[in-house]
């Protein structure tokens, strides 16, 4: 699998493991922790979660201007490898947020996710350039796309681990408090607080109470700050776990950092083939204007498809039924369905492609990307149809009953992630490779920065998403992002002639 492809990428891709292993740690409950430790509606944690991934992505084209500035691509890694293992120790501490200290708690945790998405931007693009200069060099330069593929799926692979690892850490913290897991009952307990349980709310509270501690409850005042502050702390202490996952990569990345290229080494660029050709001002131009072009259409796809941490983990909450075959499962384990289909349906893709190129029918790049557009349309379209029959309520009709009265099986969601993650291997990888491939030499740094930067914008948009959740029928929200996905399929198909020429 490994024959053609240059010895640093495994290395390459094994460093990123920690930033996978905390990105989905984060995907999978950070809209929930914030719900549950500080009484967030969808909206407010939503907006959070949106402007920390647009910090992570918009971070990283900071990351980039710093890494060509300086030349000091390596260092610049390593140093976001150490300030994203600072942020997940700042949110590990754990805490009790009351009426009195809530705001100052809220504003830390804001402060060490911004610690986590500064970190974050001096280490993703950076890594990303270095592995797309080990295919400048000729001997590699035509297996590109299969490398960044490869890229993808090995960084995924300690992204599968992360969710299991942060359930399992909040559940044993609340077994070891003598409480049992319910979705539900953290909004459950902090609405009984605040007095705003409507009569049918309040009567499931007390039955979930009392079910979740294996008694009677008498004093459910005391039993929901108790409930609350061993949810939130196994929450804390699930952070935690990200950062032994950040320590690996760091000593993973130290190991092996001299077998990485360096962009600011003449040398390098001297064995570069294509990277060391000097470019016109007007082809340069050309390039830059390409790369904005393709950033513009992505933002739609990634709006649409980093709902999986927001609108789609409280679906997996508040409208699904969490048993599987007869097996209890929680709302964050969905997370780790991307991940898994992520590394088992690369080979798989790889396998596509390589026939394809076989036969000389290979689609280009951005012809990968547009398909892969419409792919992601096709699994909203799943999520679309599958609560439009189930006849799902409005997201007030759960708060008024504390629960929703119909749950969908938790296929729909394994469907649509199983879809999803296809798309996502058209488009990501590969987008990655179409940047490190048309980026004029001296901008490797910054223009993986710009594709971060789209993601960015992309992600500063998931909110609209928990506002549509909570404010129209689920069936429509779902609609929205069928008709972002296929504006993005459309527009790239419409320039896909011109895109191809400046690739060339």
């Amino acid at each position: 699998m490994f024959n053609k492809h240059p010895k640093g990428l495994v290395a390459a891709s094994l460093a990123n493991l920690g930033e996978r292993f905390g990105f989905y740690t984060m995907m999978a409950i950070l809209v929930l922790f914030l719900q549950a430790k500080f009484a967030l509606s969808p909206k407010e944690a939503g907006l959070i979660y949106s402007t920390f991934y647009f910090s992570i992505y918009i971070l990283a084209l900071v990351g980039g201007v710093i890494a060509d500035k300086t030349r000091n691509y390596k260092g610049t890694i390593l140093t976001g490898i150490v300030l994203m293992a600072v942020g997940y120790v700042l949110l590990a501490i754990p805490s009790e947020a009351t009426e009195a200290n809530k705001t100052m708690l809220l504003t830390m945790t804001c402060v060490a996710l911004f610690v986590i998405a500064f970190g974050n931007g001096l280490f993703k693009g950076n890594l990303q350039a270095l592995v797309g200069q080990m295919y400048d060099n000729p001997k590699y330069a035509s297996m590109r796309d299969s490398g960044f593929s490869l890229f993808y799926m090995f960084i995924n692979i300690g992204a599968i681990f992360a969710p299991p690892a942060a359930v399992g850490v909040r559940n044993w913290w609340l077994i070891h408090n003598g409480f049992a897991y319910n979705a539900d009952l953290p909004e459950l307990c902090h609405g009984h607080l605040a007095g705003t349980l409507q009569p049918q709310a309040a009567e499931n509270f007390r039955a979930l109470a009392a079910e979740v501690s294996g008694q009677a409850v008498t004093d459910l005042d005391a039993f929901a700050h108790a409930y609350l502050n061993v949810f939130s702390t196994g929450f804390h202490y699930a952070f935690a776990v990200a950062i032994a996952a950040m320590l690996l990569s760091l000593a993973i990345y130290v190991i092996n950092k001299r077998r990485f290229p360096d962009p600011a080494s003449k040398e390098t660029a001297a064995k570069g083939g294509a990277a060391a050709v000097e470019m016109s001002p007007q082809e340069v131009r050309q390039r830059i204007m390409a790369l904005f072009a393709v950033f513009g259409v992505v933002i739609f796809f990634w709006f649409s498809f980093h709902q999986n941490g927001l609108t789609l983990t409280l679906f997996a909450k508040e409208y699904t039924d969490l048993n599987l075959f007869g097996m209890p499962i929680t709302a964050e384990l969905f997370q780790s369905l991307n991940p898994f289909f992520v590394v088992f349906l690369t080979p798989l893709v790889m396998a596509v492609f390589a026939r394809q190129r076989a036969r000389g029918k290979e689609p280009s790049t951005p012809k990968k990307i547009a398909i892969g557009m419409g792919i992601a349309a096709t699994g909203f379209v799943i999520m679309a149809l599958g609560s439009y029959f189930a006849n799902l309520p409005l997201h007030a009709d759960i708060i008024a009953a504390g629960v929703s009265p119909v749950k969908v099986t938790p296929l729909l969601l394994m469907a649509t992630y199983l879809v999803l993650t296809i798309a996502e291997l058209y488009i990501s990888p590969l987008g990655i490779s179409f940047v490190s491939k048309v980026a004029p030499p001296k901008y490797q740094g910054i223009m993986q920065g710009g594709w971060l930067g789209a993601t960015a914008v992309g992600n500063q948009l998931l909110f609209i998403g928990a506002v549509l959740y909570e404010s129209i029928p689920i069936w429509m929200t779902w609609t929205v992002f069928v008709v972002a996905c296929c504006i993005s399929m459309f527009t790239m198909l419409f320039m896909l002639k011109w895109l191809e020429r400046v690739a060339k």
